[in-house]
Formats: structure tokens, C-alpha cells, sequence
């Protein structure tokens, strides 16, 4: 039987990290943003200028979705669905919107002050809000998660 390209991919890794053949991947993430194709964000990625998400913790609760744990490993797909690297969590926080630093938003890579980053979210946050149920508020809980690229 052949594999598919992200079993093929995910064996790949395995073999040239010499990694354990239990080790599972925890799942895909999607990088869009509005203003970013899903090019430009696997482009941040694959050059280390984007090593973190933050996602609102709202979702996780509604959803009944169990948080996301340091050291999971996960596949990053291009638009044509064609894996393209294995990121692994080096830390997940739960921080409120309106405690995140310049530092903290600099690792999404996207913005070019606070302010800015501040602006998008809030606006990525209450469209979120919108369709899964919740309200923006200043002090809401985002889900901060630092990654690195562990294969490409």
C-alpha cells in the first residue's frame, strides 16, 4: 500500500531525527490570518520568523477541546494540502489579551508594534466571537503557544 504524503512526510521525520516510531503527531495547524495567505505564514515559519500563535481559550472551553501540551508535535500543510514542515510546542500560557507584550506578539511575526498587533487580534478575536459564541473583552484568555521547526 502507498502512503500518503503526510504519512510519507511524518515517516521521513522519524527516520532523519531519529525519533521513536510511537511518537505521534498531535495534528495539523492552519496559519491564516487576515492580510497573510497561508504562503506567507509557512514562509514566516519555515524562516523562524514566526514562533508563536495565540488562539482565544473561549474556543478551547466551547468547543470542549483539551488544551494543546508543550512538546506536542504538529504537521504544517501548504494550501494544496502538501505537508511542508513538523513544528513542536515549547510552551503553551494561558495569558489575557491585554497582558500580552511586544515581546510576546513579536514571535507572531506579523506585526510591526503592540498596537498593531493589538488591533488585528481584537479584531480576529470578536469575528471568532461572533461564529463560536463568545464576547471580546480587554482581560479575555488567549492560549499563547511558542513552537520551533523540528523538520522541513
Amino acid at each position: 500500500m502507498e502512503l500518503s504524503p503526510a504519512d510519507k512526510f511524518w515517516n521521513d521525520f522519524l527516520v532523519s531525527t531519529n525519533r521513536d516510531s510511537e511518537d505521534r503527531c498531535a495534528g495539523d495547524i492552519n496559519f491564516e490570518s487576515k492580510g497573510f495567505s497561508n504562503d506567507v505564514q509557512i514562509s514566516m515559519i519555515l524562516s523562524g520568523a514566526k514562533t508563536a500563535v495565540f488562539t482565544s481559550f473561549a474556543s478551547y472551553a466551547i468547543d470542549g477541546e483539551p488544551l494543546p501540551v508543550t512538546g506536542e508535535l504538529y504537521m504544517v500543510f501548504d494550501r494544496s494540502d502538501n505537508p511542508r514542515a513538523i513544528i513542536q510546542l515549547e510552551s503553551v500560557n494561558i495569558v489575557p489579551f491585554n497582558e500580552v507584550t511586544w515581546l510576546m506578539a513579536s514571535q507572531d511575526g506579523e506585526d510591526s508594534n503592540l498596537d498593531e498587533w493589538k488591533s488585528k487580534m481584537q479584531e480576529n478575536l470578536e469575528l471568532e466571537g461572533s461564529i463560536v459564541g463568545f464576547d471580546f473583552t480587554p482581560d479575555m484568555k488567549l492560549v499563547y503557544q511558542t513552537f520551533s521547526v523540528v523538520y522541513k
